[in-house]
């Protein structure tokens, strides 16, 4: 059914019923209802209203007064709920008393299709009652509630439903690790990530470590990584050194020098056959030296484009980066070279003609040739403090 948030208020007035009127599963639709009553001509052109305003346009009513009245006959009205948690955070501290009051007797479970709301008025002055009352509920009630808001479409009840989750360990290290690594949410990967990995320092099974070191997300890989070292695996950090992300890179370098092992040699081996390991010339570059450039340089030539990528990305990282030999790099037939080789020449952005970079965004361009002339151009100007116009 489509909700039209703005009007609900006026056609509830009208004696169009609440779950006509608005969207009733949505915390949003309540706040802006309870914010467009006040706009409604209570005075003045009665004619407008029905006759008996419903109670839920007087538990909106700008005069506290009537929104306190009002709150007595809620018990009768269950639907209206949503309008109790929102008086719960009033300005007014009689109507506030009185619905935390009413609240405060709504059994844990039927808080549940409230939460969201409670947790969007949680941030002003007065919404700390409801999200206490919620969270009580929620930590000592049944896990089934907990479960059902695991699964809201709102984020912010998604996560503090998994935060309760994980403290009072609802779920098995499998289905932590399983949220860490198919969860879209960074905040839940991390939340669900870390509680694995104590789980498995309690002694959860060894599968559950090679789950992690799966995932697709960098940071639950590099969480994987460096939980092989206090699990007594390092050896097998070793293939994550060639990884796609620097930090998880970072880590099975860390890993493997607690073990004493030179990630060095290692990088200067997977080097010589980098199609099958790409992100080796980005590692080189990230703990080599200055001698190694040279290998790098012969990889921005590679055949493959992922390569080529990681040679400028080791570049970068070893400080070696020539003007004249990466220049030519912005003509690449890959972007993503392109793009990796104007962020190694930015900072020689003033050693390029300004009408060569103009010519560059002739629309006839690739556009990542385009994109790296404006992104110089813009850099050029800012040194010189001009316009970039």
């Amino acid at each position: 059914m489509y909700y039209d948030e703005g009007r609900a208020a006026e056609r509830l007035a009208r004696g169009v019923p609440p779950h006509e009127a608005l969207d009733t599963t949505s915390a949003q639709a309540w706040v802006t209802f309870d914010a467009d009553v006040r706009t409604l001509p209570w005075v003045g052109r009665p004619s407008t209203l029905a006759r008996r305003p419903p109670l839920a346009l007087l538990l909106c009513h700008p005069d506290g007064r009537t929104r306190e009245a009002a709150l007595d006959s809620v018990r009768d009205a269950p639907e209206l709920r949503p309008l109790v948690v929102l008086r719960c955070a009033d300005w007014a501290g009689p109507v506030r008393e009185r619905a935390r009051t009413l609240l405060a007797k709504v059994p844990g479970p039927e808080l549940v299709p409230l939460a969201a709301l409670i947790l969007r008025l949680a941030g002003r002055a007065q919404g700390g009652f409801a999200h206490a009352l919620l969270e009580s509920s929620l930590r000592e009630g049944p896990a089934a509630d907990v479960e059902v808001l695991m699964a809201h479409p709102d984020r912010a009840t998604r996560r503090f439903a998994h935060r309760i989750a994980v403290g009072r360990q609802l779920l098995s290290p499998m289905r932590l690790a399983v949220i860490a690594t198919t969860e879209g949410d960074v905040t839940l990967q991390d939340l669900c990530a870390e509680a694995a990995l104590a789980r498995l320092r309690e002694g959860a099974e060894p599968a559950l470590l090679d789950r992690l070191l799966a995932a697709r997300s960098p940071r639950v890989r590099s969480a994987g990584v460096t939980a092989l070292r206090a699990a007594g695996r390092h050896g097998e950090a070793e293939p994550y050194l060639a990884d796609r992300s620097a930090a998880v890179r970072a880590c099975a370098r860390y890993v493997l020098r607690q073990a004493g092992v030179d990630p060095l040699p290692l990088y200067r081996d997977l080097c010589s056959d980098p199609s099958a390991h790409p992100g080796a010339a980005a590692g080189l570059g990230e703990c080599g030296e200055r001698a190694d450039a040279g290998t790098l340089w012969t990889l921005t030539g590679h055949p493959l484009a992922a390569v080529r990528v990681q040679a400028v990305t080791g570049l970068r990282a070893l400080d070696a980066v020539s003007y004249e030999r990466m220049r030519p790099l912005l003509e690449d037939p890959a972007p993503a070279v392109v793009r990796g080789a104007t962020l190694a020449l930015l900072p020689d952005a003033d050693r390029f003609e300004e009408h060569w970079l103009r010519a560059c965004l002739a629309p006839d361009r690739p556009r990542a040739a385009q994109v790296a002339a404006q992104r110089l151009l813009r850099e050029r100007h800012r040194r010189s403090g001009r316009p970039a116009g």
